[in-house]
């Protein structure tokens, strides 16, 4: 399935969206990112990997109300989709069989 397969950081994004849930938008994904990886994220790289997911059917967005702290500006709100979820399903479970495949002396 061309286009089905997620990138490292691709996988990352959902699994951040899927744990904010309705309060996914790209600074709050950013932040999240940040703070679990122990390095800075860019939100420009980030706002890139939300369109090309949003391309490959993964995630869809909407925009939520305009803020008086925010001057009126509106955040865009991404939610995983079905195929999003499907994604994630099966990179977990290739990484889980590679996991399984490693013998377990090789960590002594």
């Amino acid at each position: 399935m061309k286009g089905t397969n997620l990138g490292e950081f691709e996988e990352l994004v959902l699994l951040t969206i899927a744990a904010l849930m309705d309060k996914a938008y790209s600074v709050a994904i950013c932040d999240e990112l940040s703070t679990h990886n122990g390095r800075t994220v860019k939100l420009g790289v980030v706002h890139s990997v939300l369109h090309r997911l949003e391309e490959k059917g993964f995630v869809k967005s909407e925009l939520g109300e305009a803020t008086k702290s925010r001057g009126g500006k509106r955040k865009r709100f991404y939610q995983l989709t079905v195929t999003g979820k499907e994604a994630l399903v099966r990179t977990k479970a290739m990484r889980d069989q590679l996991w399984d495949r490693i013998p377990s002396l090789a960590w002594k």
